[in-house]
């Protein structure tokens, strides 16, 4: 069993694999990036590592995001998920039709695919790993899941866990390493017929060209460019405190974020002026911190993407209201060079800049002005994503019209994140392929059977 090394104080993980834990010949470096420094070593699994060979109540979590956003979301959300799926498996019904002319009766059945690759991201690791697993195995299918080796420890601890609770061997086994390596073998593997993803859109391109002599069953759940349209009717009040939300909840790094906010123009200078001063209550700090919002970005790598982006909109005449390069950031000595970002409020910028077009994955949001509801459609459509946006109005019609006629896979009207498990989750265009969540999850992690009995 896998323990923190006795010359060093990093963790030294396993791979779980047919029930058992085994070392790795190679590993990789894991970081805290709260702290910068090195965290656990990850094995550096490939292809000899991947091959085919009552949890709910056990679940706990060992993570650098914030205490808040453990407790509130990651912790609840992965125990629901084994909870939801394991009831509501229970009650999954098939469809049957009657042909009296022909004496024949039809119907449908579900039967498992066989071996599930399932590829989690480091944003929100235990919670999106679990909301795989639980609907695959609910349904029959043994697993093989890969996540990312930047968040592998709370998955490590999942698989002690499955151990407690008796989940027989070799029907949930996971493999630490890259995405090149042991990511692209899982994907490779022509026993594994069903690949279940979630990251960015270019890996989601390369694991369709790596699947595809396997004629592979994909559901890419992939990234976003997230709109917000703020009418002059909508609660400002509710508006702006849920926004501030939207836009920097898990700095950012959340696929579902709030990177584009187009304000109705009669309101455009009030909702600018109380939004920056909301942001720049929004807590950024040591993860341990119960009062802080936000901990540390993933990387070193990443932070230094994030402000890239900022230094970008500046050189194109942005204005930067608040946060990277306008507000100090005051962290403790152990955690000065860890990778910390406040929350950034850009404005003046058009459509066609690469900070309104691409994926920032960061505490990094726009505000703009529109004067039509079409104009609002219009720009809210004009990027190659999407997975989600939201829309603030009183005015029932409207909210409905902007709903049916924006390009996202999921749309909130004067709300954020409310999720239900029975309903589908993913995007349109460049956010993916595929639903997942509640009959969708079945649907996917089945193959179907169509039976006719002649009389």
């Amino acid at each position: 069993m896998p323990k923190s090394s006795e010359k060093h104080s990093y963790l030294v993980l396993e791979n779980y694999i047919g029930g058992k834990f085994i070392s790795g010949k190679s590993h990789i470096d894991s970081y805290n990036p709260s702290t910068g420094e090195v965290y656990c070593k990850v094995p550096d699994s490939g292809k000899e590592e991947v091959r085919c060979h009552k949890v709910y109540d056990f679940l706990m979590v060992l993570t650098w995001k914030t205490v808040m956003l453990a407790r509130t979301v990651d912790i609840p959300r992965s125990v629901y998920n084994f909870r939801f799926f394991a009831s509501s498996v229970l009650h999954h019904t098939t469809d049957c039709s009657q042909m009296d002319h022909m004496g024949c009766l039809n119907y449908t059945v579900r039967c498992q695919v066989g071996v599930a690759g399932l590829i989690s991201p480091w944003n929100l690791p235990l919670y999106l790993l679990t909301w795989k697993i639980a609907p695959a195995i609910a349904m029959g299918n043994t697993v093989v899941a890969k996540p990312s080796e930047m968040t592998s420890v709370t998955a490590w601890m999942m698989c002690k866990l499955f151990e407690e609770a008796g989940v027989p061997p070799g029907v949930v086994n996971i493999v630490f390493g890259t995405g090149p390596k042991a990511g692209d073998a899982l994907v490779a593997h022509p026993d594994v017929p069903l690949i279940s993803f979630t990251g960015s859109t270019g890996t989601a391109q390369r694991i369709t060209e790596r699947s595809a002599p396997y004629c592979k069953k994909l559901s890419l759940e992939l990234g976003g460019k997230n709109p917000a349209i703020i009418f002059a009717d909508a609660d400002l009040e509710r508006c702006i405190e849920t926004t501030v939300r939207s836009s920097f909840l898990n700095q950012g790094e959340i696929c579902l974020c709030t990177s584009r906010i187009y304000v109705e123009r009669s309101i455009y200078s009030e909702f600018l002026e109380k939004f920056v001063a909301a942001a720049r209550k929004w807590k950024t700090g040591v993860p341990s911190d119960p009062s802080n919002n936000n901990g540390a970005l993933i990387s070193k790598e990443h932070l230094e993407k994030v402000r890239s982006f900022v230094a970008l909109a500046k050189s194109e005449g942005a204005v930067i209201h608040c946060g990277e390069g306008v507000d100090h950031l005051d962290l403790p000595e152990p955690n000065k060079s860890g990778y910390f970002m406040r929350p950034t409020v850009i404005s003046g910028l058009p459509d066609r800049s690469r900070v309104m077009q691409e994926e920032i994955f960061g505490p990094v949001t726009c505000v703009c002005p529109f004067d039509t509801e079409e104009e609002a459609v219009a720009r809210g459509n004009g990027v190659r994503y999407g997975l989600s946006a939201t829309v603030w109005s009183k005015d029932v019609g409207r909210v409905h019209r902007m709903a049916q006629r924006l390009q996202a896979g999921l749309v909130w009207t004067n709300c954020w994140l409310v999720r239900d498990l029975n309903l589908p989750f993913g995007g349109m265009k460049h956010s993916g392929v595929g639903r997942e969540g509640g009959k969708d999850s079945y649907h996917f992690f089945t193959e179907v059977k169509s039976i006719t009995i002649k009389h």
